[in-house]
């Protein structure tokens, strides 16, 4: 079998890291995602893995700990809602609707640049049930209207609030729950002081110079965002180091998550947070 050949920007290259830490957490004895799906997809693209930077045993632990969060909030969602619409936004490689393998009432939508989708449709399997990836940035504001609005709606959103203005996620979002009934959003985001402290050391010509650099937003206070939209509430959100079931890692990892928890900032420099909405009369 031919392997892929992949030339992306170093932003863009961010998925490949997140892809090849969902890999290495499947190949653990204990795997927190199990995402074997993530696995086969490394094994045919050609690339020198070591460039991701994901190679000590949390930095693929945090990421596979994350994804399961949102995983999780996806499932209970979908749960509540089967007949519901997902939006899963800059998705890269993401493997979710394969881990999630929605009934066949959910309308599936992966959205991400069109070389991101081409690179979807050549290397990922189809999944089955009513699904389908739209080519656009998440940023444009035309492809939201190939997103029937007659259902919930729950939008995912992981490693993507960072590298938005505040004015660009204010728009995403207002769109968002402007167009459907209900819903909730569910993301990730950093700390302030973390794009702050991220984008100062990238100036000094850190190896991640080019990502951090495209680091724009951070939150502190969830409370924050109720203000964006009318009808638009928070519900939860959680520390990447307070996740669950943090006791089944392999030491190394626990380790390492107890030391970014002391560091100062490190307890909130990530996080997933929930939201809902209600479209007001």
């Amino acid at each position: 079998m031919d392997r892929v050949k992949i030339d992306l920007t170093p932003v863009q290259g961010t998925m490949l890291a997140t892809l090849y830490a969902r890999a290495l957490d499947s190949r653990t004895p204990h795997p927190i995602l199990g995402d074997r799906t993530a696995e086969e997809v490394v094994d045919r693209i050609d690339y020198d893995w070591r460039r991701t930077g994901t190679r000590a045993p949390w930095d693929a632990a945090m990421l596979a700990l994350r994804a399961r969060q949102l995983d999780r909030w996806t499932g209970e969602f979908l749960s509540a809602h089967p007949r519901a619409t997902v939006l899963h936004l800059a998705c890269g490689l993401d493997t979710r609707v394969h881990r999630l393998a929605p009934e066949p009432s959910v309308r599936w939508l992966d959205v991400d640049y069109p070389e991101v989708v081409d690179l979807r449709r050549r290397l990922l399997p189809p999944p089955a049930g009513d699904y389908r990836m739209l080519g656009a940035s998440v940023t444009d504001e035309d492809w939201l209207e190939q997103a029937p609005a007659d259902r919930p709606v729950v939008a995912i959103f992981e490693g993507l609030t960072m590298y938005l203005h505040e004015e660009q996620l204010r728009q995403l979002i207002q769109r968002i729950c402007g167009r459907f009934p209900s819903g909730q959003l569910l993301f990730d985001c950093f700390s302030k002081r973390l794009v702050r402290w991220s984008r100062a050391w990238g100036r000094m010509g850190g190896s991640l110079r080019e990502v951090t650099q495209s680091w724009h937003w951070g939150l502190d206070d969830p409370r924050e965002l109720e203000g964006w939209h009318a009808g638009l509430s928070y519900v939860d959100d959680l520390y990447v180091v307070d996740q669950p079931d943090l006791d089944r890692l392999p030491t190394a990892a626990r380790l390492g998550l107890w030391l970014t928890a002391r560091v100062p900032g490190g307890h909130d420099s990530g996080r997933v947070l929930r939201y809902r909405f209600q479209t007001l009369p």
